[in-house]
């Protein structure tokens, strides 16, 4: 059965073709959640409230967009809204950003071909990179995860935040900038590495 199918029976109420659908996105849901909020217990929470609302949604999905990419939106909105109110709580936490979301992880996979001290650069790097990213506006950081460890491209981008290809094209371009100057504020480059 193909997605279209799954989703077109979903919308009329069929719960195994919605678990399927779950099953299939719920990795990269999870994943990309992760990577905006932060933490593993919110992310998860959060998963779980996307899916609530793709089922909710589902009979007015229209298919004017694949499914991943309304699937996508409703992820962004659903973390972007959640971040809003952590930060008007003042309570936002900051985690690794290991693609399990379990920093321990990373740890506990030996890698022979690295030495210490470089494995101990790449996490102090990872760090201060998720300091950095926690740092930016909401549709600055949206941009950059969306593109640069999503994977999306632009017009994917454009097509999950509803926003024209050229905005993308900007904001990443800012977002980059605002990222590079909070590392070099940071003390984690010197300008000659930035410049590389």
């Amino acid at each position: 059965m193909t997605e279209e199918e799954l989703v077109q029976r979903a919308a009329q109420g069929d719960q195994d073709a919605f678990a399927q659908l779950l099953e299939a996105h719920q990795n990269r849901v999870y994943s990309l959640t992760l990577r905006l909020v932060g933490s593993p217990e919110d992310a998860m929470e959060l998963t779980q409230e996307t899916f609530f609302n793709v089922w909710r949604g589902l009979p007015n999905f229209h298919g004017q967009s694949k499914f991943s990419t309304w699937l996508y939106r409703l992820t962004t909105n659903t973390a972007i809204d959640f971040l809003r109110k952590e930060k008007r709580r003042g309570g936002l936490a900051v985690t690794s950003l290991s693609v399990e979301g379990d920093p321990e992880r990373v740890l506990d996979i030996p890698d022979h071909r690295f030495t210490p001290q470089s494995q101990l650069e790449r996490q102090e790097l990872q760090a201060a990179v998720h300091r950095g990213l926690s740092q930016l506006s909401d549709q600055h950081r949206q941009v950059l995860v969306l593109r640069e460890l999503s994977g999306l491209s632009y017009a994917e981008i454009a097509q999950v935040l509803g926003i024209e290809e050229g905005t993308v094209k900007s904001r990443i371009a800012r977002a980059r900038l605002s990222l590079r100057k909070i590392l070099l504020a940071d003390g984690n480059f010197s300008t000659a590495e930035a410049s590389i």
